[in-house]
This record gives C-alpha cells, sequence and structure tokens, in this order.
C-alpha cells in the first residue's frame, strides 16, 4: 500500500512538472478551430428539374458540402454535392417538389464548419418557360428544356465562355431584330448536344405555317482553325452596326486541332437573314473551326443563305442533313482540310423567303459548292488567288444530292450536283447524285485541274442519273472558265438510267404535305447504289489516302445510307415547308 502511494505520488508530480514547463513557454499544441458556417445560403430556381443554391464565401475554407432534404420539415439530409465555388447547381430534381438545403465549410483537419441554415425552395411547375437572351454570354452558361429561349440581337458567346444546351431545348430567332442569331466566338465553347429522341432545335419565333426562309440568322462559330487568306477577313453578314453587329474576324488562326465544343443531334431551321444585300448569314457557319470540335447528326431546313458553310479550318463532321436550301446545301472554301461523312441534300422547291428581305434565293443554287480561295486577301494575292495555300482538300464520302424536278427552279447558272472550282481540291466518294437540271459536276478552272495533276483531287464510285449531263462542258477557256472532265469507267462512275424515286425505299415526289417519315433514304430492293461502292482507298493518291484515313470507312455501297445500317436520320429530324 504505500509503495502504490508514493508511485500515485510521483506520477502526480511529475505530470504537474511538465504542464508548469508547457505553462512557462507557450509553446505547446493548440487545438484547430472550427471554420464559422456559411451565411447568406439562398436557393433559386434554374428550371422544372434544377436549381442553384448560394451563399457567402468563408475564409479558409477550402470546399463546401451541400446537403438535401426533400419535405418542408422531416426528412433526412444527404450529401448533394461539393464545390469550391460560392454556388452550385443541382440538377435531376423533381419537378413540384419541396427542397431543403444546407450547407457546410471545409478547411483543413478539424476545422469542418457546423452546418448553416436551412434555405427551402418549390421548384417549379413542368412545362415550357420563356426567356429572352437580349446580352452577350460572357461566363459559363446552361440553356434548360423546360425553357423556350429567344436569342434577341446579334448573340455572341466570348470571354472563354462555354454554352452549354441540354437536350429538348428550343432556341427561336427574334422575328422582331432582324438577324438575331449566336455567335459562338474564338476561344469560347458550345456544347448542344441533344439526343434522337429530344434533339436540341434552333428555329423561328412564327407559329407553324407561317416560318420562312430568313426568319433569322443562324448559327456561326468561329474558331482558331487555319485558312488560306490574311487579315482582315471578316464573317459574311457582319458588320451593319458597329454597336448591334460589329466586324467578326475569323482571320490568323493557328491551330487545325482546335476545340470549339460539340453540336450533336441539332436541328436549325428557317435562317439565313440577309443583313445587307449579298451579306447573308448560314445556317451554320464553321469559320476557322479546328477538328477537336464534334459536329454530328445535324439537320438544316429551308435556310436562305448556304446549309453548311466551312470557311477553313479542319473540323470533321458526319451524318448532316440539308432540306430544301435557298443557296448552296454544302459549301466549302479557304483551305477547309476536314472530313465529312453521310451527307444528304434535298431539294424540291425554290424557297420563298420572309418579305421585304435584303436578298431572296440565290441565282446559282448547287448541291456541293467548294473553292479554293476567291475574295481578299487571298495568300497567293490578288493575281493568282486559286492558288492559295494551304489548299482547300476536304473528303466527302457517301453523300447523297438530290436536285429540284425540272420546273421547281429553272436558274440561268447553278443548279449543278456538284461544283468544284477556283483551285479547290478533295476526295469526293460514294456518293448518290440526281436530277440536276444543269449538269451532275461541274469541274472547272486551270487551278483546280492542277490539283487533279497533283494527286490532290479524285471524283470516284458516284452513281449520277436523271442529270442533264455528268460533266458540264462550255465554250469559256478563260483561266477559271475553262471545264475538264473524267473517265467515267476509269473512275467507277455510273450514268445510270434508274429514276430518282427508284433509288430509295421512300421517296417523295410531291413535297406539300410531306413530313420526315416521308423520307427513307435507304436504298431500295435492286438499288443499284446498293453496291458500286469503294471499299478500299489503298489505290487512291496517297495524299488524298492519307486524308481520310482515321476518320472515314470505306463502303461497298454509294450514298448516305447503309443498306443493312441504322436509319440514322430517323427520330430527330424534320419536314415541313412552312
Amino acid at each position: 500500500m504505500k509503495r502504490s502511494t508514493t508511485i500515485r505520488a510521483g506520477f502526480i508530480l511529475a505530470a504537474a512538472f511538465l504542464a508548469g514547463c508547457d505553462s512557462d513557454n507557450g509553446t505547446g499544441p493548440t487545438e484547430p478551430q472550427p471554420l464559422p458556417a456559411p451565411s447568406g445560403v439562398a436557393v433559386s430556381a434554374l428550371s422544372a428539374t434544377s436549381v442553384r443554391i448560394s451563399f457567402a464565401p468563408v475564409a479558409g475554407a477550402t470546399e463546401y458540402v451541400i446537403q438535401r432534404a426533400e419535405g418542408a420539415s422531416g426528412g433526412t439530409f444527404a450529401e448533394a454535392g461539393t464545390t469550391s465555388e460560392t454556388s452550385w447547381t443541382n440538377e435531376g430534381l423533381s419537378p413540384s417538389t419541396i427542397y431543403r438545403f444546407r450547407v457546410r465549410a471545409r478547411g483543413g483537419a478539424g476545422t469542418d464548419s457546423p452546418f448553416s441554415g436551412e434555405a427551402q425552395i418549390t421548384t417549379p411547375e413542368p412545362g415550357a418557360r420563356e426567356a429572352t437572351i437580349s446580352s452577350d454570354i460572357l461566363t459559363n452558361r446552361t440553356l434548360y428544356a423546360d425553357t423556350v429561349y429567344q436569342l434577341s440581337g446579334f448573340i455572341k458567346v466570348a470571354n472563354g465562355a462555354v454554352l452549354t444546351i441540354q437536350p429538348g431545348t428550343k432556341i427561336v430567332g427574334d422575328y422582331d431584330i432582324p438577324g438575331s442569331s449566336l455567335f459562338v466566338l474564338r476561344g469560347a465553347r458550345i456544347i448542344a448536344e441533344g439526343r434522337a429522341d429530344a434533339p436540341i432545335v434552333f428555329t423561328s419565333e412564327r407559329p407553324f405555317g407561317q416560318r420562312q426562309p430568313g426568319d433569322w440568322g443562324g448559327v456561326i462559330i468561329v474558331g482558331n482553325g487555319i485558312t488560306n487568306r490574311g487579315a482582315p477577313t471578316y464573317i459574311e453578314g457582319t458588320g451593319t452596326d458597329a454597336v448591334q453587329n460589329p466586324l467578326v474576324d475569323y482571320s490568323g488562326g493557328t491551330n487545325n486541332d482546335d476545340n470549339s465544343g460539340i453540336l450533336r443531334y441539332v436541328r436549325i431551321e428557317f435562317a439565313g437573314f440577309p443583313t445587307a444585300p449579298n451579306e447573308e448569314l448560314n445556317s451554320l457557319t464553321m469559320a476557322a473551326v479546328g477538328r477537336g470540335t464534334t459536329i454530328e447528326y445535324v439537320q438544316v431546313l429551308l435556310g436562305l443563305d448556304d446549309s453548311f458553310e466551312w470557311f477553313g479550318g479542319a473540323v470533321d463532321g458526319r451524318y448532316l442533313i440539308s432540306y430544301e436550301a435557298a443557296d448552296d446545301h454544302f459549301d466549302a472554301s479557304e483551305g477547309y482540310v476536314g472530313r465529312v461523312q453521310n451527307m444528304i441534300a434535298f431539294q424540291s422547291i425554290r424557297p420563298e423567303p420572309r418579305p421585304n428581305l435584303a436578298g431572296g434565293a440565290a441565282t446559282d443554287p448547287q448541291g456541293i459548292e467548294n473553292d479554293g480561295c476567291w475574295a481578299e486577301n487571298c495568300n497567293a494575292g490578288d493575281s493568282n488567288r486559286s492558288a492559295s495555300l494551304p489548299y482547300t482538300v476536304p473528303v466527302f464520302a457517301n453523300f447523297t444530292l438530290i436536285g429540284p424536278p425540272a420546273g421547281a427552279w429553272d436558274t440561268p447558272s447553278g443548279n449543278i450536283g456538284m461544283m468544284l472550282r477556283r483551285g479547290t481540291g478533295g476526295l469526293y466518294v460514294n456518293g448518290v447524285v440526281a436530277r440536276y437540271t444543269r449538269a451532275a459536276v461541274s469541274l472547272r478552272g486551270e487551278q483546280t485541274n492542277q490539283r487533279l495533276q497533283d494527286g490532290l483531287l479524285a471524283v470516284r464510285n458516284i452513281y449520277f442519273t436523271d442529270n442533264a449531263t455528268v460533266f458540264q462542258t462550255s465554250t469559256n477557256t478563260s483561266v477559271e472558265g475553262v471545264q475538264y472532265s473524267l473517265d467515267l469507267a476509269a473512275n467507277a462512275l455510273e450514268a445510270g438510267n434508274a429514276t430518282t424515286a427508284s433509288l430509295f425505299t421512300a421517296f417523295p415526289t410531291n413535297t406539300q404535305n410531306a413530313t420526315a417519315a416521308s423520307f427513307d433514304w435507304t436504298p431500295a430492293a435492286g438499288s443499284p447504289i446498293a453496291t458500286g461502292g469503294l471499299n478500299d482507298f489503298s489505290g487512291l493518291p496517297e495524299a488524298l489516302r492519307n486524308a481520310a484515313a482515321g476518320f472515314v470507312t470505306p463502303t461497298t455501297y454509294r450514298g448516305a445510307a447503309d443498306p443493312n445500317g441504322p436509319k440514322w436520320w430517323q427520330g430527330w429530324t424534320t419536314y415541313a415547308r412552312f
């Protein structure tokens, strides 16, 4: 007993001594202090299924934990997400539902704050709301499917911002502000990922039955890709107003791998407003857009200018559809070197634009119209523009080009399926060209012929029918006017005699009341285009073979549809005359 007491007393003295030492020198450890709880917590509805939680910053916090509970009271809080910012968006909620949120700040070990007080919200009822976009988008923004957005003016996505658009979202152009349009400028991005069952639609705000080409501007994407024109090079249709519509320059790009975002399952309808005479906006303009960008499953319907236009750059594309263009369906120039596979162009009428415009339907519409360079500041100079580098050398594979029937839209120029001129090169393979009243192909200009001689141009394995002639001829012997033709057999070019309608499973001969279901581009049983494709590119000139590699797949069929493959246009495309 005495020994135990002595030991206990020693322990007490030692502890007192150590405590006194700590007290004397003041260097002992201190307990970490918790951060204060976030204040100013607020919740705002973004849509029927999404809300934004915001709060004041907490000094020393490295991240914030957001918890959510359902119902006005009770209900168990569970973690909904974390963020290093002072706002956070919670998506995937239920409409017309009460939610409560609270926030905790996190710092180092042992410094987590208590939870804040609760903030409550009831999500809106489902159904289309309306919102107007009337100023430029300079920070990241999301457009939601339960809201119809009106583009009011020339709206720019700029300052490196990312515009995200949910599947099923509808965006309309303001009819009363001429040229209302969406520009995605260099350095910014658009992420428009629709689905086959929920495409993203850019269209006229006028009601069904009253819509016309040119009701609004269009979608313009400007990247950092390479062109064969020097500075300045402006987007056509810009510069009509120094404040509302300033000039947009796309010259000086250096990176053909640049990424401007994604367009997937997107429709662009009734666009192409002319801001001045001969200054139209295209439905989809891709100016110096790089191959880091994704363009696939995109349809243009009844645009007043070109449906798809590429100015330089190298963006690739798949599954593109143009119905009833008022100018060219597919137009590439200024050093474009991208690849596109599976393309459909269909024309049955001369589109009638909205009234009182500075321009109307073109006098020289084409299926494909490809040029080298033919404007100011071409790299080779004004005296030899079509020799400008880099050459326009695209790969267009598996295309179906259908022109207007005789009498529907007769013009003194144009009405040619493939206009290849002004020094363009490229590989044009496994296609169908039908019903063009002047010619299927115009191979025009000395520099274009030079691309052919240099192995930078080939036209292979194409089926022609119902055209006035395969290759256009002319007595014009000027440098740009001289015409050339190719040996049909040597290039597997077939001048067929099948009717256009007989080539396909379903093809409308009268489109007045046609719908998307009126079109089935699958080759009909026994159709000559079900075979005859070039399914091995090894015999092509090396430069063209290399250009196609890694993206374009050789096929045994011709045209845009695999006779045994999916009907890739079904479910997300539309057809309407008005």
